[in-house]
């Protein structure tokens, strides 16, 4: 495989599903890990299916190459009262990935989202947005957390996410000015910008100071627009197949690599697609995304 000017790798969730557990319901751990060295990559995200025992972990991977790069972390400052707890699950979090030689945590408030909060009905539609308190509170817990993270040589990566409470270019835009520089970092989704209603070239420009940790993927703007006149809800617009690798979709790739090629990036950046493999299969569609990135990368260091 060609060299990247960055470190790259893909994301479990291709395989198996987070959102919509159905998806790649009946793939195994050992599937997936064997999929990714045979595509030459060497990271990978904490999936579902995944062994949770730190030792079985690091011996599977390490035989195949591969490197856990990070794992998601919900949590919930935005509310003072979870505050405690959330920061002691946050440290036992932190612990585990440092064990694992991992290098960022990704971060996102479940705070007034649909599918995410514990406190919300499965009847309610909208989030909820923050008001000033709660984007207060979100802060200095994030802060806190970005604390625990660097204890353990670690970086909170603040994933800004679809139908949750930041999502938009304004929210990622308060969270980035709200937070300390030193201690939250953002983890830049393509699709999620996109998907929050941003330009994610912007946001990349914008950010690029603050980003950590990329995910790489693409959306189907037809999907998106159908899904959006139903008034589906996240869980769904996944189901009909919003998202999907890079060179798939509708999103154009070529100023995003330009821009981190030119910027010098050189962390973690994960292909993602979130999509059901039974129709979309993982190993084809990750082997396809990295021959349209190598395409544009040539392009790049040629001029073009």
């Amino acid at each position: 495989m060609m060299e990247f000017p960055f470190k790259l790798g893909v994301h479990p969730i291709n395989w198996v599903g987070e959102d919509v557990k159905e998806h790649g319901a009946d793939t195994t751990f050992e599937t997936i890990v064997d999929d990714i060295q045979s595509l030459g990559l060497t990271g990978t995200e904490m999936g579902r299916k995944y062994p949770t025992d730190p030792d079985i972990l690091k011996q599977q991977l390490s035989q195949r190459g591969i490197q856990l790069v990070s794992q998601w972390k919900s949590v919930l400052f935005s509310d003072p009262a979870y505050r405690e707890q959330e920061l002691e699950d946050y440290r036992k979090h932190a612990q585990f990935l440092k064990q694992m030689g991992a290098t960022v945590i990704s971060t996102a408030e479940v705070g007034g989202s649909l599918h995410f909060d514990p406190r919300r009905s499965p009847f309610e539609k909208e989030v909820i947005r923050l008001d000033d308190k709660g984007w207060e509170s979100l802060a200095e817990g994030l802060n806190a957390a970005g604390r625990i993270a660097q204890e353990y040589g670690l970086k909170l990566t603040y994933h800004h996410h679809g139908r949750t409470v930041v999502e938009s270019p304004a929210e990622i835009d308060r969270l980035m000015e709200l937070t300390d520089p030193s201690l939250v970092y953002l983890l830049f989704d393509t699709g999620h910008a996109y998907y929050g209603g941003a330009d994610p070239l912007e946001v990349l420009r914008k950010h690029y100071d603050r980003i950590g940790y990329i995910h790489l993927k693409d959306v189907r703007l037809s999907v998106l627009e159908e899904a959006r006149l139903e008034h589906a809800d996240f869980v769904t617009c996944i189901r009909k197949g919003v998202f999907t690798v890079p060179g798939d979709g509708d999103l154009d790739f070529v100023p995003v690599i330009k821009e981190l090629v030119a910027r010098g990036y050189a962390e973690w950046a994960m292909l993602e697609g979130e999509q059901d493999p039974a129709t979309h299969p993982a190993y084809e569609y990750a082997f396809n995304a990295l021959q349209h990135l190598k395409s544009i990368l040539n392009d790049v260091q040629e001029g073009k």
